[in-house]
């Protein structure tokens, strides 16, 4: 079972994904080229001091945008074939990429490019999460154009990893 997290707990691991760590604007995430194709969304539902809802990370600012005001777990769990953990977690993270960020330089090789930051991102979720003793499950099966509509992505954006976040008792 998952119970709530506080504000200073879930913001640690959405930073680790794409948190700035340079002046010049260097990350958590290698990125080839510097490029940073990936986007990083959060959907609230169990967090003390946050409203539930449709967040986006703003690295640069280290802050969310409010993008909707409604619980949505129930709806990213449908989208991502009934898994419970989805519905359950206090938070979900959304990992997205634009691929054109990086086959502009790299061709196609930018798209490989693009999902290894994925994976190096999701890492650093991961890495974060377990040293604050909150439980996780990375999710990559799940209906891209749901959770794209439900995101509201942009139609140059991709949905590529969900992952639930939380206490467990």
């Amino acid at each position: 079972m998952v119970i709530g997290i506080s504000v200073v707990n879930f913001l640690v691991p959405v930073w680790a994904a794409q948190g700035v760590t340079a002046e010049w604007g260097g990350r958590t995430a290698p990125s080839a080229g510097a490029l940073y194709p990936l986007g990083v969304y959060v959907v609230v539902g169990n967090v003390e001091g946050l409203d539930a809802g449709l967040y986006s990370y703003e690295p640069e600012k280290h802050r969310l945008a409010r993008l909707e005001e409604r619980e949505l777990r129930v709806e990213l769990a449908e989208a991502a074939l009934d898994q419970e953990w989805v519905k359950e977690g206090a938070i979900d993270i959304v990992i997205s990429a634009v691929y054109g960020r990086t086959t502009q330089k790299y061709g196609e090789k930018g798209v490989r490019y693009a999902r290894m930051e994925t994976g190096h991102a999701a890492q650093n979720v991961c890495l974060q999460a377990t040293a604050l003793d909150l439980g996780l499950v990375t999710v990559g099966a799940f209906y891209d154009s749901r959770v794209s509509r439900m995101l509201q992505l942009p139609g140059n954006e991709g949905p590529l990893y969900i992952t639930p976040v939380g206490w467990v008792r």
